[in-house]
């Protein structure tokens, strides 16, 4: 398979499990860039970053991008690994690397699951809003981050796959954490600290979910570039 060479990933714990992921990889390792949370945000940091990195210095660059995503349905489990097929956003599409992807599909074969992306410019949290927007947009999962890097990535004819794992499922709500996500794109400690105790069983669950999530993110960094 043609080398990999960067990989974005959501700043913070998801950022850490890929890094753990690729701690025991020998050889030849990919660049790991940790990006902003949100559309808005990881649209300016990628603009600012093609100007001060000359990606196209690469004959083939290949863009992986890593990290966790939310159920929209009951096929899909907290722990699971899927490969996104395309991303939804406000009705536009935009569709992943087919050749790109396929050869992550051989890889990681049993292992994943080809699926519909949608992104959301903020946290979805509640199991019937869930339900509602995988009914109309026919998506089967959902993050913040996947329109905003195909569409910057596929006007400059970079190729771009989307590896996750699912962290929270649909069937429960989580905390609304929206407000401690900053304007930068950042996660702030206080708000999601206060966010998380206004709502203690959902974010047992989420917390639950997510330690779940990014061990098998470490486990699937591993075995992708292990290969």
């Amino acid at each position: 398979m043609t080398t990999i060479n960067t990989i974005l990933v959501p700043q913070g714990a998801e950022y850490k499990a890929v890094c753990r992921g690729l701690s025991g990889v020998t050889g030849l390792k990919p660049t790991v860039m940790p990006i902003p949370i949100g559309i808005t945000p990881l649209t300016k940091y990628l603009q600012q970053w093609s100007k001060d990195k000359n990606l196209l210095n690469h004959p083939q660059p290949r863009v992986l991008v890593m990290g966790l995503c939310g159920s929209l349905s009951k096929r899909y489990a907290i722990g699971d690994i899927v490969l996104y097929q395309d991303c939804n956003y406000q009705g536009n599409s935009q569709e992943c690397d087919r050749i790109f992807t396929a050869q992550l599909h051989f890889l990681t074969q049993e292992k994943v699951s080809l699926v519909k992306s949608m992104t959301s410019d903020r946290i979805i949290y509640s199991a019937a809003e869930k339900e509602h927007l995988a009914k109309t947009l026919a998506a089967d999962v959902v993050d913040m981050e996947g329109f905003a890097v195909l569409n910057f990535f596929n006007d400059m004819g970079i190729a771009v796959a989307m590896l996750r794992v699912v962290s929270d499922d649909c069937q429960h709500d989580i905390p609304d954490l929206s407000s401690a996500i900053s304007s930068d794109g950042s996660l702030q400690p206080l708000p999601l600290a206060l966010g998380l105790l206004r709502q203690p069983i959902a974010a047992t669950r989420l917390i639950r979910g997510s330690l779940k999530g990014l061990k098998v993110l470490e486990e699937v960094t591993n075995l992708v570039f292990s290969h």
